[in-house]
């Protein structure tokens, strides 16, 4: 039997000559939208109320956009933008916003990703860096695997001399629930090549993602 083909709806936006598609599969959204009608009354809340008729359909589609990253292929966007340069010394992209989900509560994390890395031979698009942070955070997730993640993709797709990740997020699953501590952030770091062999080029970066040059 031939697979049913998916059905997609297209919703295309338009503002001063941009235009901004949105997609979504219409068979993922209907089921995901009856799911969260069910939770809306399995809380004690009526989902037939005005405020909530169109709420298990936002939802449905707010949950797709936060876990767009399943659909990306970090390496990929890599290489769309890889280009030969002989530069070797080091390039940073500091400050890059995350948001993400943490998969034990599905409860949101935010926060900056500091990423470095040394080229050897091969220099990427600086937006790409970006995008793989995307890419990745974009998914239920914990911090640490996703520090690990990012590193792991450059030093794999751009073999640099080395790559250097570090991330500060606040965690709502610790500050909406359970320990409820609203002040505490969580840093991870992760580290190959130079960074690791080098403290000096490790200090170096340590130092950089700390200052205000800007």
């Amino acid at each position: 039997m031939a697979k049913k083909q998916e059905e997609k709806k297209t919703v295309r936006k338009k503002s001063n000559g941009y235009s901004r598609i949105e997609q979504w599969d219409e068979e993922n959204i209907r089921e995901l939208s009856q799911i969260y009608y069910k939770v809306l009354k399995l809380i004690g809340e009526d989902p037939e109320r005005e405020g909530l008729i169109k709420t298990p359909e936002r939802v449905a589609k707010a949950i797709h956009f936060l876990t767009m990253g399943y659909s990306l292929n970090p390496c990929e966007i890599i290489n769309s933008a890889k280009f030969k340069e002989e530069y070797r010394q080091m390039v940073l992209v500091k400050d890059i916003d995350i948001y993400s989900m943490c998969e034990h509560h599905m409860l949101p994390f935010f926060g900056k990703a500091h990423v470095a890395y040394i080229p050897d031979g091969y220099i990427t698009g600086l937006s790409k860096i970006a995008r793989v942070v995307e890419a990745f955070s974009r998914r239920l997730q914990v911090q640490e695997r996703l520090t690990t993640q990012i590193r792991n993709c450059i030093q794999d797709c751009l073999n640099p001399m080395g790559v250097a990740v570090v991330i500060e997020a606040q965690h709502m699953c610790m500050q909406i629930r359970g320990v409820q501590k609203q002040n505490s952030v969580t840093t991870t770091s992760a580290f190959t090549g130079i960074f690791l062999s080098n403290l000096n080029t490790r200090e170096e970066f340590i130092h950089l993602i700390g200052s205000k040059l800007h």
